[in-house]
């Protein structure tokens, strides 16, 4: 585990990141950690002791005498959630939830905690350790005001790391585009500016790791200030991915040449969808299906690999759907896929829309994970559904498949060799033994 241990009068604080199979496996050892807990123990005054938890990598000891226990969670991992506030307030602990599943449904997640902050964090986290102290606690601390980028604190990286290769940190929070299926904007806002260049520059300064992986929505939503980070951080010579999206990544060739310069040699784009009806319906604005193939072969022209992110289960997809996207990612030339089932997540347009249609037929949070089919479907049955994905994931992860792509668009680099090697295989067990579990 992992502690920073300070002086004085202090409380025994645990931020965890629940999970619903805790400590899972040594693949779990590659994905990325927490950066919620990071930020929040950051800004946690000096005076009390930290600890972070992350269930995906490491068992909570129930046993220890904590004072405060904070719970950040996303719709899947809720129930699991709950059941660790429970134990803890078993034990005397005070449980503070917040996250996105807590603060678009704040009056669940009060039943099983003393307190629930609504939004963002930064503003509310330290009030809410005042007000224990002082016996004052409230319910409900709803953050009325975004925080302002120049206050989106570093994340502390002495505590919650477990990936040896690889740091997460944050330059911009939320999205403008409003995606139907997508609680970001909600919660975090459609904000434009990130935090400023030089408190980005000093925390990847401050990381050992050589490689860095932005959490950022996406990196391009401000090309003028992306472009300003790009150019402060060639010095720096690290690793980098981050999110993109297709309007950017096909049009702003300066952009793609800023990137790669600074190390940038993964992109992850949310293409969705081949259809234009389908991207159209969903509300995502960055995409247009005829500008897929220039931004893929742009990215691959400057030393970049892209990574595409598709789902499955909208209303205009049918059986065809299955056979016309596996071939359009050969032809895209895509590095790495992910493919996922749509999710109605609570609090966003796509579930109001198909709670008031009455096709919302999964109220179990632990299935919210996009690996359940939650709805009814327009054109497809959940066998189908499930078939038509993982026929896709046996073929486009077949090892000939992924032996080939292995060997393309690395730039001669043994590293990104071994990272397309290592994840795709990665990838090929999650989706053949768990993601594609539908029942």
């Amino acid at each position: 585990m992992y502690f920073r241990r300070t002086n004085g009068k202090s409380m025994n604080i645990l931020l965890v990141m629940p999970h619903p199979n805790p400590k899972r496996d040594l693949l779990s050892k590659f994905t990325y950690p927490a950066l919620t807990l990071k930020q929040l123990a950051a800004i946690t005054p000096k005076e009390h002791d930290v600890e972070v938890v992350d269930e995906r990598f490491e068992i909570i000891d129930f046993s220890k005498g904590y004072d405060v226990v904070g719970i950040s969670c996303l719709t899947y991992n809720s129930l699991r959630g709950y059941e660790v506030a429970r134990e803890f307030k078993k034990r005397g602990a005070v449980v503070v939830f917040g996250g996105y599943h807590a603060s678009l449904l704040p009056d669940e997640a009060i039943q099983h905690a003393d307190c629930v902050v609504i939004g963002e964090g930064e503003n509310k986290w330290p009030q809410v350790l005042q007000d224990i102290q002082k016996g004052c606690l409230k319910k409900f601390y709803r953050t009325d005001e975004l925080v302002a980028p120049e206050d989106i604190p570093a994340a502390d990286h002495t505590v919650g790391t477990y990936n040896i290769f690889s740091e997460p940190l944050q330059a911009t929070r939320g999205c403008p585009t409003g995606c139907e299926f997508c609680a970001m904007q909600i919660v975090e806002g459609p904000r434009l500016r990130g935090r400023p260049v030089d408190h980005v520059i000093e925390e990847i300064a401050s990381i050992s790791t050589k490689s860095i992986f932005f959490c950022d929505a996406s990196s391009t939503i401000s090309p003028p200030y992306q472009k300003s980070l790009f150019k402060a951080m060639v010095p720096l010579q690290k690793n980098v991915e981050c999110w993109g999206n297709i309007n950017v990544l096909a049009k702003d060739d300066e952009f793609l040449k800023l990137a790669s310069e600074a190390g940038v040699f993964n992109w992850y784009v949310g293409i969705e969808s081949i259809s234009q009806e389908v991207i159209d319906a969903a509300g995502k604005t960055t995409n247009k299906v005829e500008n897929y193939g220039e931004a893929i072969r742009k990215v691959h022209d400057y030393g970049m690999m892209v990574t595409g992110f598709f789902m499955f289960g909208f209303d205009f997809d049918t059986l065809d759907t299955f056979d016309k996207t596996l071939q359009a990612m050969y032809q895209l030339d895509l590095d790495e896929v992910s493919f996922s089932v749509v999710t109605p997540y609570p609090g966003t347009r796509l579930y109001q829309r198909y709670d008031k249609e009455g096709r919302i037929i999964c109220k179990d949070w632990s299935k919210y994970h996009e690996g359940h089919v939650n709805y009814t479907m327009t054109n497809l049955t959940k066998e189908q559904l499930h078939k038509g994905m993982r026929r896709m994931a046996m073929e486009y992860y077949s090892y000939p498949n992924i032996i080939k792509r292995s060997f393309s668009h690395t730039n001669h680099s043994l590293y990104r060799l071994f990272t397309k090697l290592s994840r795709s295989l990665i990838v090929r067990n999650f989706y053949i033994k768990e993601k594609l579990q539908y029942e």
